[in-house]
């Protein structure tokens, strides 16, 4: 198989959004909207399970979010020295 085959095949893989990243690339421009949240919104689903303690954690921590129990950035620099 010749490479522009290869590259043909790999092409037809690409989803949509992927293609036109990669015309964008080719064509020398980044990306349009080439930002954290358009990174975050191609990125893919994380499918990996969590455990019940990675559950638990996430609650407890949701918890004190929700009541204020946050520091600021300054004050964890200064805590973690």
């Amino acid at each position: 198989m010749t490479a522009k085959e290869k590259l043909r095949q790999a092409v037809e893989d690409l989803s949509e959004a992927e293609a036109a990243d990669v015309l964008h690339l080719l064509s020398g421009r980044r990306p349009a909207g080439d930002d954290l949240e358009a990174l975050l919104d191609r990125a893919p689903l994380d499918d990996e399970p969590s455990t019940p303690e990675e559950d638990a954690a996430a609650d407890i921590a949701r918890q004190e979010f929700e009541r204020g129990d946050t520091v600021s950035l300054e004050q964890a620099r200064r805590d973690l020295g």
